[in-house]
């Protein structure tokens, strides 16, 4: 992989959860921009199979470390995306979810002041709860319940945000807080029990297509390589402005709408079978992305009719490989 900048400006930059799906893009494309990078992972969702294209690669390294407990290491940025992200993943363990959202960002905000480093977070739209505001803005506080099966992972991002701007009032640090929507691409977990994948597998094997409730909630859907082009773009904002931002497509589908073109595009003869909605599974999910058009100029390129293709074309592929 051929560096794009001088050695002067290459930086040491740590990606936590860096061999999963959103981070294994993310260390491919700072790579691309002549970075180092240390991949850090403990593997619980994440998988080697995402980053063994990058091994090779002088500049790329990988260690399997959990964030709840601390890191030494010498770096001049952070993204910190560890944390399962599925509702499958995060109540397997709620407890350990928590943690590693909690104890995670405390870690990693230890480091970034001890290293001095800018530090990202990457939260969630689950910090908006199921939203009574549509679309969702960055003001709007949520509408959460504290107590529910999703609490550990919903909470568990709200107190992160809460202590990277703890650390940012007290101690000056450098932050930068994407709430991510629902995002789909290339090496999302096949079991992974999020609605973009679930339908393309359900479809590829001619399973019923689970949707649950009426299938008239809706959804947004970001390609990942907008996703990660967001990133890059706030991690390189004016220390000034920290977020939070939302990143996400806000170009809105019903999910009856999704596994119509999941079944259609993998011509498929899946039936669709509602199932009862589970416990305080959002309604509506939109971005408003106003601000992040402004300060980061940066808007998604890729719908969902070019995005689900490759995403498809993936799957098809894995599941060949492993049926």
């Amino acid at each position: 992989m051929t560096n794009k900048k001088p050695i002067l400006g290459r930086k040491r930059i740590l990606i936590t959860g860096g061999a999963g799906f959103l981070g294994s893009h993310l260390s491919e494309r700072l790579l691309g921009d002549g970075h180092d990078v240390l991949c850090v992972d403990n593997f619980f969702t994440g998988t080697k199979d995402n980053i063994l294209h990058l091994l090779d690669n002088p500049h790329f390294e990988h260690m399997r470390h959990d964030v709840t407990f601390p890191l030494y290491v010498e770096v001049d940025e952070i993204y910190n995306l560890a944390c399962p992200a599925s509702p499958i993943h995060y109540q397997f363990d709620p407890v350990q979810t928590t943690k590693t959202s909690v104890h995670g960002a405390i870690n990693m905000l230890g480091l970034a002041k001890r290293v001095k480093a800018k530090i990202m977070q990457a939260s969630t739209s689950e910090v908006y709860g199921d939203p009574a505001v549509h679309p969702q803005t960055e003001d709007y506080c949520g509408n959460v319940n504290p107590i529910g099966i999703r609490s550990c992972y919903d909470e568990g991002k709200r107190c992160a945000e809460t202590l990277f701007y703890d650390y940012f009032r007290q101690h000056n640090l450098r932050i930068k807080v994407a709430r991510i929507f629902n995002t789909y691409g290339p090496r999302m977990h096949p079991n992974d029990g999020r609605v973009v994948s679930n339908f393309i597998v359900q479809a590829l094997r001619g399973e019923p297509i689970s949707v649950y409730g009426d299938g008239q909630q809706t959804r947004s859907f970001c390609y990942v390589d907008d996703m990660v082009e967001a990133f890059v773009r706030l991690m390189n904002t004016p220390d000034d402005f920290t977020g939070p931002v939302n990143v996400g497509n806000p170009d809105e589908f019903t999910i009856r709408e999704l596994a119509e073109k999941v079944i259609a595009l993998t011509g498929s003869k899946s039936k669709i079978v509602n199932k009862p909605l589970p416990s305080d599974d959002p309604k509506q999910r939109q971005p408003d992305i106003a601000l992040a058009r402004t300060k980061l100029g940066w808007s998604p390129t890729i719908a969902l009719d070019q995005g689900l293709p490759k995403t498809v074309a993936y799957f098809d592929n894995l599941l060949k490989k492993d049926p």
